[in-house]
């Protein structure tokens, strides 16, 4: 790219993860020690309403004004960076079986220009697509056939991005999906399963959720819900009657209660429950019902699917006892992702306290891709 998504798929290069999302600019730079990883630079910053919504950047020149102020504020030099589409209605990631005899050049026409126009919500001439070749299989025919991963996003999205790291003075080397970014973060929590164990990966992000459904690292069903940490937030605040706020703080200091089981294996309401962690037991009883919808229309692709494990990850996931709460409610083992933790990084608390870390796997991601 940097036409759009090409390179998407390509090596590493120097320079900064910057992850913009409608509450918060995150940045990240990463180096590589010997086999490890070391977090040499971390920032964020916040961001106002109007200007960043559902995915698309709607003020371009307030968001380079941001990303310029955090790296002078921290002092930061790098002048190329990675950043991440979040996942949603202006993105589309599939897999899509092509001929095995084909060579690279006829598989790159088939695909950009031929297949990618069938899956997209989009005109095809909207939307700027890269493509993965994955493995080979025979089909139920006897057919050998190549599996590739197939990636695009609606153009003016991506030129939004392209504008607002011009005018911030940065160079963008790649732009990516977030939940690509997010998969490389946890990567070597995904190797402990085998390739018949599949894991629901729950990105709760500020506004909406993204679930992908990934075995060997590659998401096989993604699916993004309009259910983030904010209506949560807002449903906390309205029902304690407190003014309303773009800051989630409050919602990561809360805990959620695990209610016992009733007889038909629904959640009873813990006796005493208050009226802000009842509105929060709503919204997130919601969430779970739209987990569980998700889940089951993977498992009703084939025989032989298996989810083995729940992954809860972004800013919605730093509410207490929440893996707990949806192992419960999904009768599935669930953990949250620390990203911090899974790259074993040498972070102290005063740093990056706990509540924020869940947040925080995606800009992580992309500081892995340029990791110097």
């Amino acid at each position: 790219m940097v036409s759009a998504l090409t390179g998407l798929f390509s090596g590493k290069s120097k320079g900064l993860g910057i992850e913009l999302s409608p509450d918060r600019i995150n940045i990240a730079q990463l180096k590589k020690k010997g086999q490890a990883f070391q977090l040499t630079q971390f920032a964020s910053a916040e961001v106002p309403e109007g200007v960043f919504q559902e995915g698309q950047i709607l003020d371009a020149p307030s968001m380079a004004q941001i990303i310029q102020d955090l790296l002078a504020e921290h002092k930061i030099k790098a002048k190329s960076a990675a950043t991440a589409i979040p996942s949603g209605r202006d993105t589309v990631t599939r897999i899509i079986p092509v001929p095995a005899e084909l060579d690279e050049r006829e598989l790159q026409e088939m695909v950009l220009n031929q297949e990618a126009g069938l899956y997209l919500p989009f005109p095809r001439e909207e939307a700027d697509v890269d493509f993965q070749k994955l493995g080979f299989f025979v089909d139920e025919d006897g057919i050998e056939k190549v599996q590739v991963l197939l990636v695009a996003t609606r153009r003016e999205v991506t030129d939004s991005y392209l504008t607002t790291f011009q005018q911030a003075g940065i160079d963008l080397n790649i732009i990516e999906i977030s939940s690509f970014s997010l998969i490389r973060t946890i990567r070597e929590q995904l190797r402990q399963f085998t390739p018949q164990e599949a894991v629901a990966i729950v990105d709760i992000e500020f506004e909406s959720t993204e679930i992908s459904i990934v075995i060997d690292g590659v998401p096989q069903f993604s699916r993004t819900v309009p259910i983030g940490a904010y209506q949560v937030h807002a449903a906390l605040s309205r029902a304690m009657n407190l003014p309303p706020s773009r800051n989630i703080e409050l919602l990561q200091g809360m805990t959620v209660p695990v209610a016992p089981m009733d007889s038909v294996g629904a959640p009873q309401m813990p006796g005493g429950t208050n009226p802000g962690t009842a509105a929060m037991l709503r919204i997130l009883g919601e969430l779970a019902d739209e987990l569980r919808r998700s889940i089951d229309f993977y498992l009703n692709q084939g025989e032989e699917l298996e989810v083995a494990q729940l992954l809860i990850a972004g800013a919605g996931a730093s509410i207490g006892q929440l893996d707990e709460f949806f192992a419960q409610r999904l009768s599935l083992p669930t953990s949250r992702v620390d990203p911090i933790a899974a790259l074993s990084l040498d972070v102290s608390e005063d740093e990056i306290p706990d509540e924020q870390r869940p947040g925080l796997g995606v800009v992580i991601g992309l500081g892995l891709r340029e990791a110097w």
